[in-house]
């Protein structure tokens, strides 16, 4: 009983129904509170921020895919295939997806052979790149590599096969220093190409048109619109945008006379240009030896690049556009014109040849090459029979400040602006020349050799055809190049390039006449190449040069005596018809014996073999 009574006491109902109260109004106020929050959430998330999460849900469902465009093909005047795509399988590598690098590429290089070059390059690539960016790792795989590649799959989350357009050069040596190659895109490359035309571009330009006109070239890059699912799996394409493929180019090449020209070398080391003087197109420009394109596309090995690099003929180099030869005697026809045009001398006007010539007050001895000299010649005689006194008496009375003032007009000492990189500018030598370069003062010695093409001269085989297509112009200065048209397509009509607009000539008619006359008689009088145009069907004008390439007075020369072949650099231009030309040929030889015994008849062979396919044959025979 007294435990029962003191239960009742503690029992309070009233106190319970309040606690009841209290708590059922705290529990639904929660209630309230948790609702409005997430209300509010609702809200922020659905109405506020409902375009961002739009866009985010749309970005993780829908994934944007690259497509690179197709390269522009490069075809000769006549439709020859210089250069083109053909498919193949490359590897890629999305760093974010891929782990660990290191151990992924030694247990990739495992399946799929890697050299060093391509890790080395990868790995400036991933430097260079966002992680969630796929990274070419290894370019041209065989059928072998892809199918090792495809069972192993599995083990390399991240990489992929990924089919790609690679170039193929199918004349290799021929055009190499002309077409030029594409290569890797490397770090360099990527500073300077707009990243959105480049985002899924392997290959770009490295060297020749391919490097000049690029950017016609490439094209620009489509893309399709892909639905994912939460793997990354792709559902289905929503929309496509092809891309727009770059320009075929058409050269003003000519593919026969260029195989012509290269063939006549024999293994010879040098270079020859042909210009249409009539609209400033180049029709032929070798540069032996070459070298085969096809290497560099995917990637050149150490040892495949170090054999280029150490070859004594240096067949790297463009002879054409970067070769240095020192002109010689074939600079006579354009002093001669300087001569003319100056009113330092007349056409009529003759100097007493003996074998020497002094400079008044010096015992030195500028020498002809025939002993004796050759009598009293006028400029005719003088182009002619490569009279050396004439011109150095003609430089000396004309001045190095006038020589080169008027010399400048055919473009020497200048880069003639031709559509390919690297070329270099050659030297016309002048008093300011010198003391830019050199620091020293201009000696009237060094005047009377510059007459003749020697001493400070250098040229290069397009500069010296660029000067001569002006003279067989008779004046008239056009802009030479090698782009003939484009296309936008394959079936698409050619668009024709512009011919560049002529300046005015600066050459009298009657100088030229004279000049020319020089030069005919070189080639069909009895003239340094006498015989070269028996049997062709035009006049032929022209001018051999050889140039010493060893000073008489040093040993070297003493040493050379008995190889006479390889003691000069050669030359030999022409241009035919003469009077109204539509060809100017230039050959450059490193090493021969006369420009008239090695130059010339292989401008001789290009010349018969460009009779074959002028458009204009027979057409006017002017002999």
């Amino acid at each position: 009983m007294k435990s029962y009574s003191r239960i009742t006491a503690i029992k309070d109902t009233a106190r319970e129904a309040d606690q009841f109260r209290i708590r059922a109004i705290i529990g639904f106020a929660t209630i309230v509170l948790a609702l409005s929050a997430l209300v509010a959430r609702f809200y922020h998330l659905q109405v506020q921020r409902h375009d961002e999460f739009t866009t985010r849900s749309e970005a993780n469902r829908i994934r944007l895919h690259w497509l690179a465009p197709a390269r522009g093909l490069i075809y000769d005047r006549n439709g020859v295939l210089l250069a083109d795509n053909v498919p193949a399988y490359r590897l890629e590598v999305v760093p974010e997806h891929a782990g660990k690098l290191d151990p992924m590429l030694q247990e990739l290089g495992a399946v799929v052979p890697l050299s060093d070059d391509d890790i080395e390059h990868f790995r400036q690539l991933v430097a260079g790149t966002p992680r969630y960016d796929s990274i070419p790792l290894r370019l041209h795989l065989s059928e072998d590599e892809v199918a090792r590649f495809a069972i192993n799959r599995y083990r390399f989350p991240g990489v992929d096969v990924v089919p790609y357009l690679t170039r193929r050069y199918p004349l290799a040596n021929e055009f190499s220093h002309l077409v030029g190659y594409v290569g890797r895109i490397d770090l360099a490359d990527k500073a300077q190409l707009d990243p959105g035309r480049y985002a899924v571009t392997t290959l770009v330009g490295k060297i020749g048109i391919e490097r000049y006109y690029e950017d016609m070239l490439h094209g620009e890059p489509g893309y399709e619109r892909v639905e994912s699912n939460a793997d990354g799996r792709a559902l289905r394409v929503l929309d496509r945008i092809a891309p727009t493929p770059g320009k075929n180019l058409y050269l003003s090449i000519d593919a026969r006379l260029q195989t012509v020209a290269e063939d006549a070398f024999v293994g010879r080391t040098g270079s020859a240009v042909a210009v249409d003087p009539r609209n400033g197109e180049v029709l032929a420009m070798v540069s032996v030896p070459g070298f085969d394109p096809n290497l560099f596309v995917n990637g050149i090995g150490h040892s495949d690049y170090n054999a280029l690099l150490s070859a004594p003929e240096k067949p790297l180099l463009n002879r054409a556009v970067s070769g240095n030869f020192t002109p010689g005697s074939t600079v006579k026809p354009f002093v001669a014109m300087a001569g003319l045009g100056l009113g330092v001398r007349k056409a009529t006007d003759t100097v007493f040849s003996t074998g020497e010539f002094h400079i008044a007050g010096q015992q030195r001895a500028y020498r002809d090459d025939l002993r004796g000299g050759h009598g009293r010649v006028d400029v005719i005689e003088a182009i002619a029979r490569s009279v050396n006194t004439y011109f150095y008496s003609l430089a000396q009375d004309m001045g190095i400040d006038r020589f080169a003032d008027y010399l400048v007009q055919f473009g020497f000492g200048e880069k003639t602006g031709i559509d390919l990189p690297t070329e270099s500018r050659g030297v016309l030598p002048s008093r300011d020349w010198k003391m830019a370069t050199q620091g020293k003062v201009w000696y009237p010695g060094e005047t009377v050799i510059a007459g003749i093409g020697q001493g400070y001269w250098v040229i290069t085989p397009v500069q010296l055809a660029n000067a001569l297509a002006i003279l067989a112009g008779k004046g008239e200065r056009r802009q030479i190049h090698l782009l003939h048209a484009t296309q936008d397509g394959f079936g698409k009509p050619q668009v024709l390039q512009p011919i560049p607009a002529a300046a005015p000539s600066f050459i009298k008619p009657a100088d030229w006449n004279a000049v020319a006359q020089g030069m005919i008689a070189v080639v069909n009088g009895d003239g340094t190449a006498r015989g070269l145009g028996d049997g062709f069907p035009y006049v032929i004008a022209g001018k051999t040069g050889t140039a010493e390439r060893y000073s008489r007075t040093t040993e070297a020369w003493q040493n050379i005596m008995e190889t006479a072949v390889d003691r000069h650099q050669v030359l030999f231009e022409a241009f035919t018809p003469a009077e109204s030309a539509r060809i100017a040929v230039v050959v450059a030889l490193e090493a021969g014996h006369t420009g008239a015994s090695d130059a010339a008849p292989i401008a001789r062979k290009m010349l018969d073999s460009w009779l074959t396919t002028d458009a204009a044959a027979g057409i006017g025979v002017l002999k």
